[in-house]
């Protein structure tokens, strides 16, 4: 807890008014609005988001249109986001909803809906007074109590709230929220703060906000190589529906692994949570059952993760040029 918590919200909100960002998803309190820009920013950057939502909105532009998507149009408006749970979960959740909670606890009922994001969507939609903690502010709360238990430990985790929930006034706490979070991305960055123009610097605790926040070791990053299969015929190529981890997406298809293939065609490197992924292509047909053959003039409206959407537009590129 700050030792004065209402000069505090003073000074952060003058530099609020003169320097917060200006945001699509502030321009409105449409709760499924913000909610897509919330399951959105789940672990990706703002400037990565921003046409990703607007062209959301105007394809899903409330629950009942997501909920009455098929699944596989669903993905496809999502590609390139990653992390695809975050799609399924926000179209089941379109499907059974009929009217938006404003309860926070209601909303946590909801699939995928966890505290973060519920305390977002009531703070933002309804302007309900309560904390909010991502990444930008968490760091910015480690910094300020210099916090020295990681943030993503139990003991870390429950610090944060706590110090959020002393800290958020009883009134205007969705100029609040928006303000900490600004802060924490443009002025307590990550790597370099910019303490010299901080406004808030004279209630900061840290001693070297630099080493700041504190996290767990991370486990080691594990490498695995993935191999695929190329097959064209004639303006056709051949994919597999994938049931792993890009579940309901189209991919090139598995190839087995015990199997020798020669030379890969193609080969690129993507990470994956812990995991640091060789993507190897080689020509050939796939044994699966859940391959099809694609028209290569259709494959635009086809759900593919991003790594093999590459790879594949490589490989005909290639082969194009080659004939």
């Amino acid at each position: 807890m700050l030792a004065s918590s209402a000069a505090f919200r003073r000074a952060l909100l003058a530099w609020y008014g003169k320097h917060g960002r200006d945001l699509p998803w502030r321009h409105t309190r449409d709760p499924y609005a913000i909610l897509v820009s919330e399951i959105m920013l789940q672990q990706t950057q703002v400037a990565t988001v921003i046409p990703y939502y607007n062209r959301w909105l105007q394809r899903f532009p409330d629950f009942r249109t997501l909920a009455a998507a098929a699944e596989s149009d669903v993905l496809h408006a999502w590609q390139g986001l990653g992390y695809y749970a975050r799609a399924r979960n926000f179209h089941a959740l379109a499907k059974a909803v009929t009217n938006f909670p404003t309860v926070v606890e209601e909303m946590r009922r909801l699939p995928g809906i966890g505290r973060y994001t519920a305390n977002a969507v009531a703070t933002f939609a309804f302007d309900k007074s309560v904390p909010v903690v991502e990444a930008n502010i968490a760091r910015l709360l480690a910094r300020l109590t210099n916090l020295q238990a990681p943030i993503d430990s139990a003991i870390g985790c429950e610090s944060l709230w706590n110090c959020a929930a002393a800290l958020v006034p009883k009134r205007n706490a969705r100029q609040f929220n928006s303000a900490l979070m600004d802060l924490g991305a443009t002025i307590c960055a990550a790597r370099q703060p910019k303490c010299q123009i901080c406004p808030v610097r004279k209630f900061c605790s840290a001693v070297d906000p630099s080493t700041l926040p504190r996290k767990r070791a991370r486990p080691s990053l594990r490498t695995m190589i993935e191999r695929h299969s190329f097959a064209q015929r004639g303006g056709r190529v051949l994919l597999e529906q994938s049931t792993g981890r890009w579940r309901g997406m189209w991919i090139l298809p598995h190839l087995p692994n015990e199997s020798k293939p020669a030379r890969a065609l193609h080969r690129s490197v993507f990470p994956f949570t812990h995991h640091r992924i060789t993507l190897c292509v080689h020509r050939g047909l796939s044994p699966s059952t859940r391959t099809r053959w694609f028209s290569v003039s259709s494959l635009d409206s086809i759900p593919m993760p991003s790594p093999h959407r590459r790879a594949l537009v490589h490989l005909l590129a290639r082969r194009q040029s080659a004939n």
